[in-house]
């Protein structure tokens, strides 16, 4: 007997509730996340450092205010074995200590957020109306209007890196638009100084390292000070590493602070323990420590002296980066869970923060998930610029090799004519010409051109072929014209 069609359906919905309802009537359970362990991590970052071509790294990991882990891979620049203990620059990290040096003077009723902050340093001074406005909230969230230009004079005091600004003028009005500036922290370590009685390094050692127990940790005037026990970074090229000298740039209250894995876990535990120290001491009120990790107005993606991870970064977290032409280093707060990570580079990267890469997979980790592995897109863009040098060599060998006969079949043109004909290789050679040879002396800044190599080598290293074979081609077909 045929079935009909509609009976048949009945019967298939009949079936389908026998067999999935029960499912749903079943006890419910959803399956915890993996709880990572310490091979996890070490297994990540040695990873990481090999698939990017990078010579070391140190990390901890804290949670609620305790030690997790903490643990040191490859090795440094003299050879030894990088660990927890070795000293690292941390660069636009240290803005976050600055910004805590400063909140400390608030919350001793020494310091208004909201005062400008020339009724507190009348000495210092732009060529800005509008800096009588300024607050030291608007320094400490970026909000100033202070501009961040690349070449500044150099500097052996914070008194004289502040004098340095007296021509500058404000890029917007204060308050109205985030505007990130080094000068803004150099401003606030001098106001440091000057509240406080007491040179910025040395009040970062008595209120600040010493009662965390950040024995290994201490703030230099210049990035390129010579500090015991710190070798030389690294900058990357190719996938592999180079050492290199620091470039000199003062960055005192920005940028200056030296430290290690170990006494970043001794920070990140501070903060994450309602800012009591491993004694119970309260080194800043959970008021002002809840403030900094907070949206400022006009700012809403940095609070003071902390960066604010946007909507899409899954877990939120709190956090601050830096890098210097040598070393790089993240810190990253994750509120959800308590855990807290600092990555410590002794190497430099132009073109991905790896420090921010590490730490995410860190973090992927605590949150019982799988880091995700990615190529290595620095190493792909070095040797693509790579190519390309390779390629301009070939082709500026074959032109200086013909120059004779290039010069010889417009010999007949007229001289403008001729000449006109060399501007297509001789405008990048003046171009680059003056990057190399003019602005490190701008100013009189302390760059030179070889730190303009160090910045990003692979680039560099094809404008220089660039700018030498442009020169070569030039000289040769002017003297087969006029000889």
């Amino acid at each position: 007997m045929k079935i009909p069609l509609h009976m048949k359906k009945l019967c298939f919905m009949l079936l389908c509730m026998m067999f999935v309802i029960p499912m749903f009537c079943l006890p419910f359970s959803v399956q915890a996340a993996h709880p990572f362990t310490t091979e996890d991590v070490d297994k990540f970052v040695t990873n990481y450092l090999e698939r990017n071509g990078l010579p070391g790294a140190a990390i901890v990991i804290v949670k609620d205010g305790k030690l997790v882990y903490e643990n040191g891979y490859g090795h440094d620049s003299k050879g030894e074995p990088l660990t927890e203990k070795s000293s690292m620059r941390i660069a636009s990290v240290s803005k976050s200590f600055t910004a805590f040096a400063v909140l400390q003077l608030v919350d001793e009723g020494k310091i208004q957020l909201d005062y400008p902050v020339v009724e507190y340093i009348p000495e210092v001074n732009l060529d800005d109306a509008r800096w009588k406005e300024v607050t030291v909230r608007q320094l400490l969230n970026h909000t100033s209007g202070m501009p961040d230009p690349i070449i500044v004079e150099p500097a052996n005091t914070l008194k004289e890196g502040v004098a340095r600004m007296s021509d500058w003028k404000l890029q917007s009005p204060p308050g109205e638009k985030y505007v990130y500036s080094n000068a803004n922290y150099w401003t606030l370590a001098y106001l440091v100084e000057k509240i406080s009685g007491m040179e910025f390094g040395d009040y970062l050692h008595q209120e600040v390292f010493s009662p965390l127990g950040m024995n290994d940790s201490l703030a230099t005037v210049n990035s390129g000070d010579p500090v015991q026990g710190l070798p030389k970074g690294y900058v990357t090229a190719y996938g592999t590493a180079i050492p290199w000298t620091e470039m000199e740039q003062m960055n005192m209250g920005a940028g200056s602070v030296v430290t290690t894995a170990s006494d970043m876990g001794k920070w990140l535990a501070m903060h994450t323990n309602t800012g009591k120290n491993k004694a119970g001491e309260q080194l800043l009120s959970n008021e002002l420590l809840k403030a900094s990790y907070s949206p400022q107005p006009g700012s809403a993606k940095y609070g003071l002296g902390w960066s604010l991870s946007s909507p899409n970064v899954k877990p939120a977290r709190i956090s601050h980066s830096g890098a210097v032409s040598t070393y790089q280093a993240q810190q990253d707060i994750v509120p959800s869970s308590g855990y807290a990570v600092a990555v410590l580079l002794n190497s430099f990267t132009p073109t991905l923060e790896h420090a921010y890469e590490i730490s995410s997979g860190i973090i992927q980790l605590t949150e019982g998930e799988e880091p995700e592995i990615k190529a290595s897109v620095p190493t792909i863009i070095d040797l693509s610029l790579g190519a390309l040098t390779l390629i301009y060599v070939v082709l500026g060998i074959r032109g200086i090799v013909r120059s004779k006969k290039w010069s010889n079949k417009r010999k007949h043109h007229p001289a403008w004519r001729f000449y006109l004909r060399l501007l297509p290789q001789l405008l990048p050679v003046i171009g680059i010409g003056w990057l190399f040879f003019i602005v490190p002396t701008l100013q009189n800044n302390s760059s030179t051109t070889l730190d303009a190599f160090g910045l990003f080598p692979a680039a560099m290293i094809l404008l220089a072929i660039v700018f030498i074979i442009g020169l070569l081609l030039t000289i040769w077909r002017i003297h087969y014209r006029i000889r």
